[in-house]
């Protein structure tokens, strides 16, 4: 069974998630079931970059089950799926991390739902 990949321009999860510089939200359909990836990063706050969780991380991804919630489908915040890729990106300040950290983040994300892909197509979802 086939993957279709559904790429949505808003952050998926996280409730400062609109202050994000970065952000990917990714939908997988696989026949009935639907999976979404997020990618969230870079929070700004009065004109600084801060963390979005505990202990210098800076980026994060994170991957959900589907749920509609009219009319879009959105993620399930009760329903997290797990998967082995790295999901977070940390630092001890901003200015430690890699010059292409957006890039980092992107293929971070990208490793995230090729996994969950995977699984969705071999039937471990």
């Amino acid at each position: 069974m086939k993957v279709k990949r559904v790429e949505r321009g808003w952050a998926g999860h996280f409730i400062c998630g609109d202050r994000c510089l970065f952000r990917r939200n990714t939908m997988l359909i696989c026949g009935r079931k639907r999976i979404i990836v997020s990618t969230v990063g870079a929070m700004r706050t009065n004109e600084k970059v801060e963390t979005i969780g505990a202990g210098g991380r800076y980026y994060e991804t994170m991957a959900f089950k589907a749920k509609f919630d009219d009319p879009y489908w959105e993620i399930d915040v009760q329903n997290e799926i797990s998967f082995d890729a790295e999901w977070s990106i940390w630092a001890t300040s901003f200015e430690k991390l890699p010059k292409d950290v957006d890039n980092k983040a992107n293929d971070m994300h990208e490793n995230v739902v090729g996994e969950i892909e995977s699984k969705m197509v071999n039937g471990k979802l």
